[in-house]
């Protein structure tokens, strides 16, 4: 009797294509980015179309100069990349400079190492890492969020929404912060922090959204929070005056959009599943660690590059057995 176990390999395919695979995820992230520009008024707009743009003709350029089909711009790689690095800043950060950081993503971020599923490093984060270090000043002013008014069936909007500052404030994970820490308030938005990355909620559910559609897989995320969450509960347990409850760590920050949206980027994350769950536990980790004893208060970016430079590794001791590595006729007693 002849007995096939064919659990790897591409031996049946969907309709997916990377394609439609970004375009899916861009449309996951839309209704945090509108209720960025809700919070955050109309710089926040500029700045998430200019940083778009530029990254997308940033691509058209590079595809020209490898002598590749230019047309390939518009495949939602680079926009997606555009986006995700505007979610990453602050919302009254210099529009000049967000360009400036798309074109860095896109160019030495992706088409230096040969272009689409090539890159070792998620591109975004390699871009808001360069930025942070060269601008440090600009990427850390949070600016309060300024809502439109829609009570008392009136819509007032306030004269900080036209602004292209804002009042700073401290973020959640700041250890300048003196107010008390409203779970709600962090789930809903109703913090100072990047632009996409106030609203917990509307990113976890696009998040579930393209874990149904099994377009990212639950080992990255699920072990994200846990190597997050796990470490930031025992050492609250231990000294809650000195560490934050692991509901803030999860909910503050870019540890959502970490979890669902970067990390899970599927050309710089493991391939086996053993691998993501090594992967996304070093990645929540290394956020846990920063937070807590770097000198900046957020790290997602900084442990998803290390981790993506561990991915290959990774792999290597960690792939799948190859079909056909193990006997297939049975051995008949």
């Amino acid at each position: 009797m002849i007995k096939y176990d064919a659990a790897i390999g591409p031996f049946a395919h969907n309709a997916n294509s990377s394609t439609r695979i970004m375009y899916t995820v861009i449309l996951t992230l839309l209704p945090a980015c509108i209720f960025g520009f809700f919070q955050f008024g109309l710089n926040s707009v500029v700045l998430m179309l200019a940083t778009c743009l530029a990254a997308v003709v940033a691509e058209w350029l590079c595809l020209m100069a490898m002598k590749k089909n230019p047309i390939a711009c518009m495949d939602g790689s680079a926009l997606l990349t555009g986006i995700l690095l505007t979610m990453s800043l602050p919302p009254t950060f210099p529009v000049m400079l967000g360009v400036f950081g798309a074109v860095f993503a896109i160019a030495l971020g992706k088409h230096i190492y040969g272009g689409l599923g090539q890159n070792l490093f998620n591109p975004a984060m390699l871009a808001r890492v360069m930025l942070l270090v060269c601008f440090p000043v600009e990427m850390t002013l949070w600016a309060d969020p300024t809502p439109i008014d829609l009570s008392h069936n009136l819509v007032s909007v306030p004269d900080a929404w036209f602004h292209f500052d804002g009042v700073t404030s401290a973020t959640a994970l700041s250890t300048e912060r003196t107010e008390p820490i409203v779970f709600i308030d962090l789930l809903l938005g109703k913090q100072s922090g990047s632009f996409g990355e106030t609203n917990a909620l509307f990113i976890l559910l696009g998040g579930l959204y393209l874990l149904y559609r099994r377009i990212i897989h639950w080992a990255i995320p699920t072990s994200f929070m846990l190597g997050l969450g796990a470490p930031a509960l025992v050492a609250h347990f231990i000294s809650p005056e000195s560490y934050l409850p692991f509901w803030v760590q999860w909910t503050s920050g870019g540890a959502m959009l970490g979890a669902f949206y970067i990390a899970t980027d599927l050309v710089t994350s493991p391939t086996s599943v053993r691998g993501q769950m090594l992967y996304g536990l070093g990645c929540g980790f290394l956020v846990w660690l920063i937070r807590t004893f770097g000198s900046y208060p957020e790290g997602v970016a900084f442990a998803v590059l290390m981790m993506n430079a561990a991915s290959p590794l990774i792999d290597y001791y960690m792939r799948p057995n190859v079909f056909g590595r193990h006997p297939a006729v049975e051995k008949s007693s």
